[in-house]
C-alpha cells in the first residue's frame, strides 16, 4: 500500500519525518533509481525499492535509548568539522539511531535516540506538548518578579514563549540553579530566555523528559528504555505554574 515517502522514512528509523523532509531535499532519497526531492511523493515499501544514500531501507527493530550528553558533542549523525558525534557514545548498539530534537554543543543531559520516526515525531510535534526540562546555572540571583516573567511567557526573537514551570533550586557564589520545565523547543531557548531577564547561563543541562529523568545514568553513558519508561515520557501532566 502506497504511503507518504516521509512516513516510510520513519517507520523504517531513518529519520524523524521532519528530519526525513530535509533528506528529501537534499537528494540523499531513491526510489526505484530515482532521486526523489518532492514533499507530496508516495511509494509502497513492499513494492518499490527505497533507498537513502544508495543504501536499502530496512525495517530495523525498534530501540530506544536514553542518553547523558556530555558538553562537546554535536546531536548530529555526520559532522563536516570532524567534531564528536553523540552515536560515538553508543557503543555495542548496531542500530542505526537518530537523536530526538537536538542539545546544543555546550549543553549537557538527558537526550533521547532511536529509529522510531513516529514515536520522535511525537516527541517533538508541539501538539503534544512533551514536558522538557532542565537545570540553569545562571549568573546571580534573579528576582522573584523575573521569575515570574518566565512562568507567564516572555518575548524571545520577536515570538512570545508558552508558560514555563521554574524553580530555584540552589543560590551560592553568585550564581543560581534554576530548574526550568518547557514543552518547546526552539533552539537556544532555555539560554534566551533567561538572556531576556538579564542573567547568562553558565551551565545547562537537561534532566528529563515528561516524567522520564536521568536519574543515575552517568555523563555519557546510555541505558536502553523499556516500555514502561517510554510511557513516563507522555505520562499526564499537572498545569504549569511558577515555584519560586
Amino acid at each position: 500500500m502506497e504511503e507518504r515517502l516521509q512516513k516510510i522514512l520513519a517507520k523504517a528509523g531513518i529519520a524523524s519525518r521532519r528530519q526525513a523532509e530535509q533528506l528529501i531535499r537534499a537528494g540523499r532519497i531513491q526510489i526505484n533509481d530515482q532521486v526523489v526531492v518532492e514533499m507530496g511523493c508516495r511509494a509502497d515499501p513492499g513494492r518499490d525499492r527505497i533507498t537513502c544514500d544508495g543504501k536499502p531501507i530496512v525495517f530495523e527493530e525498534k530501540i530506544y535509548v536514553l542518553l547523558n550528553k556530555p558538553a562537546g558533542y554535536v546531536t548530529t549523525l555526520a559532522d563536516p568539522q570532524g567534531r564528536p558525534m553523540v552515536s560515538d557514545l553508543l557503543t555495542g548498539i548496531t542500530e542505526r539511531l537518530f537523536p530526538v530534537g537536538r542539545l546544543d554543543l555546550d549543553t549537557e543531559g538527558a537526550l533521547l535516540m532511536t529509529n522510531d520516526g513516529n514515536l520522535a515525531n511525537r516527541i517533538l510535534h508541539p501538539r503534544f506538548e512533551v514536558n522538557k526540562t532542565y537545570e540553569a546555572l545562571v549568573s546571580g540571583f534573579p528576582a522573584k518578579e523575573k521569575l515570574a516573567l518566565l512562568a507567564q511567557g516572555i518575548m524571545v526573537d520577536g515570538i512570545k514563549t508558552q508558560p514555563a514551570r521554574v524553580r530555584v533550586l540552589q543560590r551560592h557564589a553568585g550564581a543560581s540553579l534554576i530548574e526550568i520545565t518547557i514543552h518547546e523547543g526552539k533552539k537556544r531557548q532555555v539560554r534566551k530566555m533567561f538572556q531576556a531577564i538579564g542573567h547568562r547561563v553558565l551551565h545547562l543541562k537537561r534532566t528529563a523528559y515528561g516524567r522520564l529523568s536521568l536519574g543515575s545514568l552517568a555523563l555519557g553513558k546510555f541505558r536502553v528504555l523499556s516500555a514502561d519508561e517510554l510511557k513516563k515520557i507522555f505520562s499526564t501532566k499537572s498545569p504549569l505554574q511558577s515555584k519560586t
